[in-house]
């Protein structure tokens, strides 16, 4: 199947997939380095339940699952939680309590995510591998 000017549309999700995959690393790396009781505390005061057990399991999730992401390995599963990630992000933290203007980033990397679920994870991934080459 080929699209536009004769070029494959996985090709068109390969940079999604890299550059979603590095402003989760980015922002994985920065909860690691602030510290859970910093990014507990943050999350404690939108309220998101259960924001001492919530703050590891998203700092982890963006940072190994922003890599995994980066190479192409468990790219539907990691679209899937970053698909409940965002949602929480989305509708129940800005939405809820900032309006729209302050949801569109999230937005826009919960559609990333939903079309990595989809979709898969472009042409240019580790996912495509099919035993020994």
């Amino acid at each position: 199947m080929r699209g536009i000017l004769g070029i494959h549309p996985g090709w068109g999700i390969t940079p999604l997939r890299v550059v979603m995959a590095l402003i989760l690393v980015i922002a994985g790396y920065t909860k690691m380095s602030i510290g859970m009781p910093a990014v507990a505390a943050s999350f404690a005061r939108y309220p998101i339940p259960f924001a001492w057990i919530a703050a590891p399991l998203i700092a982890v999730l963006e940072l190994v699952g922003g890599l995994l992401l980066l190479v192409g390995y468990g790219t539907r599963i990691l679209g899937l939680f970053f698909v409940c990630e965002f949602i929480v992000a989305a509708f129940w933290v800005k939405f809820r309590l900032m309006g729209w203007l302050d949801a569109r980033f999230e937005l826009m990397i919960l559609a990333g995510a939903l079309l990595l679920v989809i979709a898969g994870p472009g042409r240019a991934a580790l996912d495509n591998r099919r035993g020994p080459s």
